[in-house]
């Protein structure tokens, strides 16, 4: 068993055979570090009769190359989800990677040896990464044309600057011209001002150049063979346009992987969490937000356009409301809810009809 702590530079190993003493190791994290890592891994269970290797780490920035590389030698892999690893206070104050190593290895001990549950996480398949960083590249230039106009709106009103009266609203082809007076020769702003709007309404053209170019790209994706149908499937529920649909598919891949609606609300986070201590009654409190967080802030547009636009679930909302007026939000993360599982229905039947992950489970 090999439990890892992974670096930006190094990989710090804590390696044992069943219940002996573990042995502590430090390689480099190259290509020729892993190499040699593998070679030794192999050599050390032939010597020990063939044992078979069963190599984890936890789950962070590094993505998933090491975990490819171990299957890839025959190595069994998982990956582990730090969010649902318990760590007591002391850990956390005497913190080193050896000690993270330790605890590593100790859950994996657990699991092989005396059958406990493994935190570990499903490993999407190369494409579907893949097919991730496209879609998620859409969504980061989004954040990043909204932080612009966030410091554009800022900038204003530091020189107390409004909208002319009678303009109603931001961001229009009548509000973006009285932006390009504000920098002009005449305009109302002094000079550091114009050259610090001007930069920014720069990089918003970029950005939405960008914006554009990154769209062309996921609609191209959505035409491919894995997405097509699930794609339809999923936008002919009202408030879903092609962005939301490709981005719940990348994030949550073979849809068939969960077992139920429970499932669904735990993944995405949208589920309250609890604190129960002996006889006291089992208190709620906020949703966990575990889980990817762009699929949650998909929903959450999602869920107010479906507000806006469907008069069932716009019932249901004022429903959930009338019972809770101070506490809106917990209407809208029901309505989130609801929303997730209806597309992992739609979504899942449409994947199993037109075998969208048969060749990846080959």
């Amino acid at each position: 068993m090999v439990a890892c702590d992974v670096h930006d530079e190094t990989l710090v190993l804590k390696i044992a055979e069943g219940r002996s003493k573990a042995r502590m190791r430090t390689v480099e994290n190259t290509a020729l570090g892993r190499e040699e890592l593998v070679r030794q891994l192999r050599e050390q269970a032939r010597l020990c009769g063939g044992a078979k290797v069963i190599f984890a780490y936890e789950a962070s920035c590094q993505g998933f190359g090491l975990y490819d590389q171990m299957r890839g030698a025959g190595f069994e892999c998982y990956v582990l989800a730090p969010t649902k690893i318990a760590r007591s206070s002391q850990h956390r104050r005497r913190k080193t990677d050896a000690r993270d190593a330790d605890r590593l290895l100790e859950l994996l001990r657990g699991y092989v040896l005396a059958g406990n549950e493994l935190p570990s996480v499903w490993v999407p398949d190369v494409e579907t990464r893949d097919d991730r960083e496209i879609v998620r590249g859409r969504m980061d230039a989004s954040e990043k044309a909204a932080s612009v106009k966030a410091q554009v709106r800022a900038l204003l009103k530091r020189h107390g600057q409004r909208r002319p009266e009678g303009m109603s609203k931001a961001w229009t082809q009548a509000f973006e011209a009285w932006l390009r007076g504000l920098i002009g020769p005449r305009g109302a702003l002094p000079h550091g001002a114009r050259v610090a709007l001007g930069s920014l309404l720069r990089q918003k053209a970029a950005i939405e150049e960008e914006i554009a170019r990154l769209d062309t790209e996921v609609e191209a994706l959505a035409q491919t063979a894995r997405y097509a149908e699930p794609t339809r499937a999923l936008m002919s529920v009202k408030g879903v346009g092609l962005l939301t649909a490709m981005l719940f598919l990348t994030e949550m891949g073979d849809l068939s992987r969960f077992a139920g609606r429970k499932q669904i609300g735990a993944y995405l986070g949208l589920v309250p969490s609890s604190d129960e201590s002996g006889p006291d009654a089992d208190q709620k409190g906020h949703i966990t937000h575990q889980g990817p967080w762009r699929v949650r802030r998909a929903l959450c547009q999602a869920t107010w356009a479906r507000v806006r636009t469907d008069f069932d679930e716009k019932i249901v909302y004022e429903r959930i409301v009338a019972k809770n007026p101070k506490h809106k939000k917990i209407a809208v993360v029901a309505a989130m809810r609801r929303l997730a599982v209806l597309l992992w229905h739609i979504g899942g039947e449409a994947q199993r009809r037109h075998g969208c992950f048969a060749q990846a489970a080959a």
